[in-house]
């Protein structure tokens, strides 16, 4: 598994005609960042789940809240007023360095190295084809791997380190081919919160993944 330096700021992790992803630190300024972080782990009224897996009910490890986006940024009225402009300024950048109509964010938080995601792909039914996912990083450092879903010497695997501040991009295409995730850590690390935005059809499902 490859592994990418922390100062490299702007990386084409993969690019190909399965799929791209791209990777940029300080994508958004430390004080920014950590302003970002501040408000919306205390302004969110985070959400537990629970899942089925292998048969039976288990916690999943991070909770989450999910938000609808208009052009202007944001259009959802459970979003708390203490996080509305966070919300909003989040989008309107990612938006302009993406230049895609993201109209759904979910944001998810990791508490501590026993919150993970397992490695997947979006669910393509869940997603507008052709449109990429944004994956924007507040708070402690985390590591993705992603990896493909080829078998053999096809496979390829790949380390990136999310800091705060930085922007993950993953076209459509990447989710036919790739799994990413997040996995859970026995060092010693701080909260993490993520920022997923993604265009889905009308009448999205709430979904807050990565």
């Amino acid at each position: 598994m490859s592994q990418l330096a922390l100062f490299d700021l702007s990386v084409p992790l993969l690019d190909s005609e399965r799929g791209k992803v791209t990777y940029q630190a300080g994508f958004v300024a430390p004080d920014i960042a950590a302003h970002w972080f501040a408000a919306l782990r205390e302004g969110i009224a985070w959400k537990a789940s629970r899942r089925m897996m292998y048969e039976r009910e288990v916690d999943v490890p991070r909770v989450t809240a999910h938000f609808r986006l208009d052009p202007s940024g944001l259009a959802d009225a459970s979003a708390p007023a203490a996080i509305v402009d966070v919300l909003r300024a989040a989008a309107v950048r990612v938006r302009a360095a993406v230049d895609a109509p993201f109209n759904s964010i979910g944001v998810n938080h990791y508490r501590d190295g026993n919150d993970s995601v397992a490695p997947h792909h979006d669910t393509l039914r869940d997603l507008v084809v052709g449109e990429p996912i944004a994956l924007l990083s507040l708070g402690a450092t985390r590591r993705m791997a992603i990896r493909s879903q080829a078998k053999g010497s096809a496979q390829r695997a790949i380390a990136i380190e999310l800091v705060a501040g930085s922007l993950l991009v993953m076209s459509h295409s990447s989710q036919l081919h790739y799994l990413h995730g997040i996995a859970k850590t026995r060092a010693p690390v701080g909260p993490r919160i993520s920022l997923a935005l993604r265009v889905r059809p009308e009448s999205p499902k709430p979904v807050a993944a990565a």
